[in-house]
């Protein structure tokens, strides 16, 4: 064997991968083991820029509120029911209505909760009248805003750890698509209508190239909210001590400890003159929460929040009274930079900052998010089913995951759309009724994953978008029946949280059509087979065979009778030599 030959024997080594398609398989499988959780989060998330409406459209018995109340009349007036409803509470705290809410929410701990029992309860006061409300108990758009970062069924911090998990994956998939996407912005502006695959692929990169940077910021700032419990180490490193920790704690939030009671007796100051201070020093519909320690103790404190209307910064604003007398004992104003930088980035996150087209625009971009990780989940399937050797028999892999795809995409939408249907269905008087508004949102949404494994994919994605848009189209239909608040009377009184609210709702429902003949109509291109070489006649295989054999034998020949010829040379020239 010559050198050559043995150099040529040798095993190739396997081809080295880029950094691109590093990252590309990186930007897959981040984006595909918990798309179907991030899609829920995004889209609950972004549907929370307006839970304040969605929670009045779910109280309709509440009057469409044109001008915001007096906080410094109202807090005495639900203080006053509260006494009654909270004996013995070492805290409690209101949520002041504004332009955007028209309750007031109450919190406070119970004083000796039984056994089973939660340590806290909270209720929702009529902010005119001082009483509780007395319309349909329901927990509003507060779900959705809650479900986004801790689910439900299941203990808070475990789903807050498990909302962390999914937002790192987020961010690394943010990272590594940009990396992989070398002509990035150049595909922004290409899309390829009716292309298949290459379709899916432009409306993935169209999206997430349109709110690149608010996907990047919405991402980071969602594991800063929740940095705290994620890398706990730092603080705990740095503040050692319980009076260093309190300090901290002061810098990061408005809440400040019921401490102990004196057991002394003592009323509790006007509220009233207390709110109007701080009217006078921030603005009047400027006060966000008032609450109150120890109430009827000689050691209350009461404490006066700013709320966060237009100030791009959660950072603790707040003042701080004496109960018994209305002293003004403190006035938070200013935090460090460090504590600053965490509410600036908190603030970004939940947006509350803005007017109302801010918040359309934050509605409008996390909307994309969400439809950036729906395409992505859905372009996992298109691509791999064009090389399946039989797509309509896929192995259980791609079977499991294009059936959660259509559950967690198609199926979301009509749980969300079953909760408000809950809403105006369940019997005012039903116990826990607000609880069951929510076990009817997993009840569909469970249905919906159900449906899509018993039906062939293609018609289970139409028939849920299908559902999906009958359900949010006739949302206000079942409005005009069960409430006295149709959409044209809205739109006459011009109460822009119900008809705005509906209105979106039926742009949501001509989405689902939308996307429901799309899917209908497409037809998957599959790759064209390759045809196999036909099979040759044994009589012809042995001719060829023969033709082989015969070429064979001719080279040997050719062969032999050369080295015969060089033998005879050799021959004469050693006969020629001297």
């Amino acid at each position: 064997m010559t050198a050559i030959d043995k150099k040529d024997s040798k095993p190739s080594k396997p081809a080295v991968r880029g950094i691109r398609q590093t990252m590309s398989d990186l930007h897959i499988w981040a984006g595909l083991l918990v798309g179907w959780i991030l899609y829920a989060m995004f889209l609950t998330g972004t549907v929370s820029y307006f839970k304040e409406e969605i929670s009045q459209w779910m109280r309709p018995e509440l009057a469409h509120q044109a001008v915001v109340p007096d906080a410094a009349e109202v807090a005495p007036r639900v203080a006053q029911v509260l006494e009654q409803v909270a004996p013995g509470s070492n805290q409690w705290s209101l949520a002041m209505p504004d332009a955007r809410n028209n309750v007031v929410s109450a919190f406070w701990r119970i004083a000796k909760p039984e056994k089973g029992e939660r340590g806290f309860g909270s209720a929702v006061f009529d902010p005119q009248t001082g009483q509780k409300v007395a319309g349909r108990e329901t927990v509003g758009g507060e779900f959705f805003y809650r479900f986004h970062f801790q689910f439900h069924y299941m203990p808070v911090l475990w789903a807050r750890w498990l909302a962390s998990f999914c937002a790192m994956f987020m961010l690394v998939a943010i990272v590594s698509g940009v990396i992989t996407h070398k002509k990035i912005f150049v595909d922004f502006f290409t899309f390829r209508w009716g292309k298949g695959q290459r379709s899916w692929l432009d409306a993935h990169n169209a999206l997430s190239v349109f709110g690149l940077p608010f996907h990047a910021m919405i991402t980071y700032t969602g594991l800063v909210t929740l940095m705290a419990m994620t890398m706990p180490w730092a603080s705990s490193a740095a503040f050692k001590t319980q009076a260093e920790r309190q300090a901290m704690q002061s810098e990061l939030s408005t809440f400040i400890p019921a401490g102990k009671p004196s057991g002394e007796a003592a009323p509790l100051a006007p509220l009233g003159d207390m709110v109007r201070q701080a009217q006078q020093r921030w603005g009047e519909d400027r006060i966000g929460r008032v609450t109150v320690n120890n109430a009827g103790d000689a050691s209350a404190r009461v404490i006066v929040t700013y709320g966060d209307f237009e100030r791009v910064s959660i950072s603790p604003k707040y003042m701080l009274f004496e109960g018994s007398t209305g002293k003004l004992l403190e006035v938070k104003d200013q935090v460090g930079a460090a504590a600053e930088t965490r509410g600036v980035l908190y603030a970004l996150h939940l947006g509350r900052f803005g007017d109302t087209t801010v918040r359309w625009l934050y509605f409008l971009t996390s909307l994309a998010g969400t439809a950036m990780v729906g395409t992505g989940l859905v372009m996992w399937t298109v691509k791999r089913r064009t090389k399946l050797p039989h797509p309509d028999k896929p192995y259980f892999g791609f079977w499991l995951v294009e059936r959660l795809n259509i559950a967690a995409i198609a199926g979301l939408s009509i749980g969300m759309a079953a909760m408000l249907w809950a809403n105006r269905l369940l019997p005012l008087g039903m116990e826990k009724r607000s609880d069951w508004e929510i076990h009817w949102f997993f009840i569909l949404w469970g249905a919906s994953l159900v449906w899509a494994m018993l039906r062939p994919a293609k018609r289970a994605w139409v028939e849920l978008l299908w559902a999906g848009c009958a359900a949010l189209a006739l949302l206000p239909v079942l409005n005009v029946l069960t409430t006295d608040r149709p959409l044209w009377r809205s739109l006459i009184e011009g109460d822009w949280v119900f008809s705005g609210l509906e209105l979106t709702l039926l742009a949501l429902a001509a989405l689902h059509a939308w996307l429901a003949v799309r899917t209908w109509r497409h037809q998957p291109k599959r790759k064209p087979q390759r045809q196999a070489a036909p099979r040759q006649a044994p009589a012809a295989r042995d001719a060829d065979t023969g033709a082989v054999a015969a070429n064979a034998v001719a080279v040997n020949t050719v062969a032999v009778n050369t080295v015969a010829a060089n033998a005879a040379i050799a021959t004469d020239l050693q006969e020629a030599r001297p």
